[in-house]
């Protein structure tokens, strides 16, 4: 999150005296700028708003930071102002997504993209292998970073395979999106008629759902000291201090490049299914889906990413686009799938957190609790 877009919307809803006619101004959701504010006070240690249902005040310390925040927003203004005869070329937006997450995660954002950005024109394409690399034919590609890891690598690494037509890195620009964690799940159902595993070595007597590849699932469980475990985190690891490792080899009952799929698999009681959190989330909450192994977690999250060849990192479509995923992603995603900031793209300005949901928080309470989506 970027500071100046929390001040931005800290002096909208100060302007306003409302968090929805501020959100509806930014074009954002509420919870975007009701998790803003929060984030604010949060750098700044103290409550900056006094809010409940009815109403919106400012604090004396909220009084202190309105005039900064104010001139802010002058200045942001002047900027586009002095830029918006500018001339540029035509709004148009070519867009590849894969047929797994990107499909799932882009395409239904797309009719409230085109409903505030009306001047560009979008062609979304679903593709099922990645481009070799930059071209004209494409300004964006939206996939998991493991099917675009070839396309990132740089043309210094030798393809023992053919030819090395990879793009250097330096001719593409990389946007981290998110991070959704995986678990496991399984409908109550097949768990009763199967059993529930106790240990990830229970895994092997069970079919297992998880999108194309024959790799071993590596689990991992946090804290404590291992017993028993096949290995554990080391200097190099991305692991958690402490963390026990079990590494299993399972038959792959279904092999499809489709989580939706796997999804519906898992549902309709055929397996155990390794799935991102945001896709299991709904059944978990109604009890048609049930965790399993709930305290050990796949040792990978997916990484969801955008790429774009660097001739075109300045496209200002290409820029908005960019920053409304990043606005409308998170509340997809959840607060563990934060986007973890952007990896050789230009910065042309952050868009407001937003967030799938929040609890509502009394006056008296501390700064940094998530505010009720339906405050004012």
């Amino acid at each position: 999150m970027w500071l100046a877009s929390e001040m931005a919307a800290f002096a909208h809803v100060c302007e306003l005296r409302s968090f929805t006619a501020a959100a509806r101004l930014l074009g954002v959701p509420k919870v975007a700028v009701s998790r803003a504010i929060v984030s604010l006070e949060r750098r700044l240690g103290t409550r900056l708003l006094n809010r409940t249902t009815r109403r919106v005040s400012l604090t004396p310390a909220g009084e202190l930071l309105r005039p900064h925040c104010q001139r802010l927003l002058v200045e942001v203004e002047a900027v586009r102002a002095r830029f918006a005869s500018a001339p540029e070329a035509p709004r148009r937006l070519r867009l590849l997504v894969d047929p797994g997450y990107g499909r799932l995660l882009v395409t239904p954002l797309v009719p409230r993209f085109l409903e505030r950005y009306t001047d560009i024109a979008l062609n979304v394409t679903v593709v099922d292998t990645v481009p070799a690399g930059p071209s004209a034919d494409w300004d964006l590609l939206i996939c998991n970073a493991a099917r675009a890891a070839g396309l990132t690598q740089t043309a210094d690494t030798p393809d023992t395979h053919g030819p090395d037509t990879r793009a250097p890195a330096s001719e593409l620009s990389r946007t981290p999106l998110g991070r959704p964690p995986l678990l496991l799940c399984a409908t109550p159902a097949y768990l009763a008629q199967h059993g529930r595993p106790r240990k990830p070595a229970d895994l092997t007597a069970h079919t297992v759902l998880r999108p194309a590849g024959n790799a071993p699932l590596r689990l991992y469980r946090s804290g404590g000291e291992p017993r028993g475990a096949q290995g554990r985190s080391g200097p190099g690891s991305t692991l958690p201090a402490h963390a026990q490792l079990q590494e299993l080899h399972l038959r792959a009952t279904l092999q499809v490049d489709d989580p939706a799929l796997v999804h519906s698999s898992a549902a309709a009681g055929l397996g155990i299914a390794v799935l991102p959190e945001f896709l299991c989330r709904q059944g978990l909450a109604m009890g048609k889906l049930e965790r399993v192994l709930p305290d050990w977690v796949p040792e990978e999250p997916l990484e969801l990413q955008a790429l774009q060849p660097a001739v075109g990192a300045d496209s200002a479509a290409v820029r908005q686009f960019l920053e409304f995923l990043l606005a409308n992603m998170v509340p997809v995603l959840g607060a563990a799938g934060a986007p973890a900031g952007r990896s050789g793209a230009k910065r042309s300005g952050e868009p407001l957190p937003a967030e799938s949901g929040g609890s509502a928080r009394t006056q008296g309470e501390g700064p940094g609790e998530p505010l009720h989506a339906d405050q004012e």
